[in-house]
């Protein structure tokens, strides 16, 4: 019986070629109409170390990389020892027989495959082992390997004929071996009777946020490098020049942030992207930006900390960093997008708040999202319109009886035009000090209050303008399930797999996480007997958010161990409340 959904994962060292071997099954897959969603878990290490990339295959949308293996890939021995527990009974396991030497198991199958000697001795070409394993795969789950051709000629072709043919040769050896070897693999192979090739991308959530910033109408982005927020700096770099913008490697975080804020005085529109050690470097930066009321998009691809902590691993610990850092009180907007695709229109989202709210945008991505690979539907470029700043007319504008442009004037929502250095009657400063309507410093207490509720209205406009929030399961059950970022697909499939048991709950996940978006949640929160909210952090940080702003109880379910929650922990987590309930 063929499958409609299925989990591959390759593992080995850093180096053989496991993220390529596992990047040209998931582009194959795409183009041949397979939904694809991928986890890839790349070592710290400079050179070497173990690294995993997992490939999840289906007809329909997919939501989670998957929990347990149907086929796990061994390049070496310790991908096979540190890998083999989530090989599902009645899985497959295809290792290197000249790196690994498995353990006899009859809860699954086991299949030798030179990875290594036919890259040797038929292919003269040792490198070509992960297109070996790229032809093994391809022909394990009935991929068609004319897609892979064309990905490889694709990539291959500028080396020149030698390489191209030998990497080619080496996706049919390994094609070959497999049908030769495996002849009973049926239960291994996708049922692609509903699929088709279709117009969809096939990207990461950092080049989603990065295609995002572009269709918003970035035009600079000034960054430092760091991991895992490296490939946004990297992709803008490659693609801003192609649209007049420009991409600049700051000496540090801290200038990062100070170049954006000079862009946005300049009246461009610009970003930084960073993870939690840089972002934590940038606070007092953040400040000018709120004070000086200069429209700012930082993305913060979230990892597991405190200080260096673990670089490639996931974590959602940034939330009170984001919301409250800083001394003072200094509002600004946070935004969490919840997939890949959400995170193109996440980043539209934070420049629109931005632009209109002339204040700080934080975009909290998370590294489960920034390098995952999910096939998204192209989006309709054509139906985006970038929002503009409210901007300074000469003449139109001015007030007093010497005509002095009010650049910090008061407003119904807080929001006051902005000129752009050399525009006549526009002259203002930029202060990071406490100032009045027409930007000289001031210290008075009447006025550090007028300009503290002009800066916190735009907060409270901007609650009522949250994109809409993601929903699953029974609006009519008394249990709910608050989550966001990526939390909300383990959450979307454990919601789907309680209500196969019986089990009724209803699952939440809001964009908008700072300020509250009050009107989005408080009916969904009113009206459960118990409120799961679910994160990735030891602390509970949404919850006691959420604590503070409805006053009431919520019951956490939390992970902290540098890895994403799996939906089997999350249906736990469900079926111990619902039981709670029942009694």
């Amino acid at each position: 019986m063929k499958k409609d959904d299925l989990v591959i994962r390759i593992a080995g060292e850093a180096g053989e070629g496991v993220q390529s071997t596992g990047q040209l099954v998931t582009q194959a897959a795409a183009r041949a109409g397979y939904g694809v969603l991928t986890f890839y878990s790349p070592p710290a290490e400079i050179k070497g170390g173990p690294a995993v990339y997992q490939i999840r295959l289906s007809d329909h949308r997919l939501t989670t990389p998957g929990d347990d293996l149907d086929i796990l890939i061994a390049f070496n021995q310790e991908g096979h020892d540190r890998n083999i527990r989530v090989l599902r009974e009645g899985g497959l396991l295809i290792y290197d027989s000249a790196e690994c030497v498995p353990e006899k198991n009859d809860s699954h199958r086991q299949v030798p495959l030179p990875f290594t000697e036919i890259a040797k001795s038929e292919i003269k070409f040792e490198r070509a082992k992960n297109m070996v394993a790229v032809g093994a795969v391809s022909a394990l789950f009935g991929l068609p390997t004319h897609h892979i051709s064309q990905l490889i000629t694709e990539k291959f072709s500028r080396k020149g004929e030698a390489v191209l043919s030998k990497n080619l040769a080496a996706l049919q050896a390994g094609f070959r071996y497999v049908e030769e070897k495996v002849p009973e693999r049926g239960e291994f192979i996708l049922d692609v009777s509903k699929s088709e090739e279709n117009s969809v991308i096939v990207v990461t959530g950092n080049q989603a946020i990065s295609l995002g910033a572009l269709a918003a109408g970035c035009t600079h982005i000034f960054g430092y490098p760091i991991t895992p927020a490296t490939d946004i700096l990297e992709f803008l770099a490659s693609e801003l020049p192609k649209m007049g913008g420009d991409a600049v490697q700051a000496e540090d975080e801290i200038s990062a942030l100070g170049m954006v804020l000079g862009a946005s005085f300049a009246g461009a529109r610009a970003l930084t992207a960073t993870s939690g050690p840089g972002f934590s470097l940038m606070i007092e930066t953040l400040g000018l930006a709120t004070m000086a009321e200069l429209p700012c998009v930082i993305v913060n691809v979230q990892r597991a900390g405190p200080s260096t902590g673990m670089p490639t691993r996931h974590e959602q610990g940034d939330l009170y960093i984001a919301v409250h850092g800083g001394h003072g009180e200094s509002p600004r907007i946070v935004l969490a997008p919840v997939s890949v695709e959400d995170c193109f229109y996440q980043a539209l989202q934070a420049f629109h708040f931005s632009e209109k709210f002339q204040t700080p945008v934080i975009l909290l991505s998370d590294t489960a999202l920034a390098v995952r690979n999910q096939s998204i539907a192209r989006p309709d470029l054509s139906a985006i319109h970038p929002t503009e700043r409210l901007r300074f007319i000469p003449g139109s504008q001015v007030g007093g009886p010497d005509h002095t442009y009010s650049r910090y004037r008061f407003t119904a929502d807080g929001v006051s035009p902005m000129s752009a250095p050399g525009q006549a009657q526009g002259q203002y400063v930029a202060t990071g000090l406490e100032h009045v309507e027409r930007s000289s410093p001031s210290y008075s207490p009447e006025t550090h209050m007028q300009m503290t509720e002009k800066r916190f209205r735009k907060l409270e406009l901007a609650a009522k303008e949250a994109p809409p929030v993601e929903r699953c399961g029974d609006p009519g059950s008394e249990i709910g399930i608050i989550s966001w970022g990526s939390t909300f697909g383990v959450v979307q499939e454990a919601v789907a797999q309680a209500a196969e048991k019986g089990l009724s709950v209803e699952g939440i996940a809001p964009k908008l996480l700072w300020p509250i978006p009050d009107r989005q949640l408080r009916d969904f929160v009113e009206r459960k007997r118990i409120v799961i909210v679910a994160e990735v952090n030891y602390t509970g940080q949404f919850a006691q958010l959420l604590q503070a702003h409805f006053g009431r109880e919520f019951h956490r379910v939390n992970a902290y161990g540098g890895t994403p929650f799996k939906v089997s922990q999350m249906l736990q987590a469900i079926e111990g409340v619902c039981a709670h309930v029942g009694k």
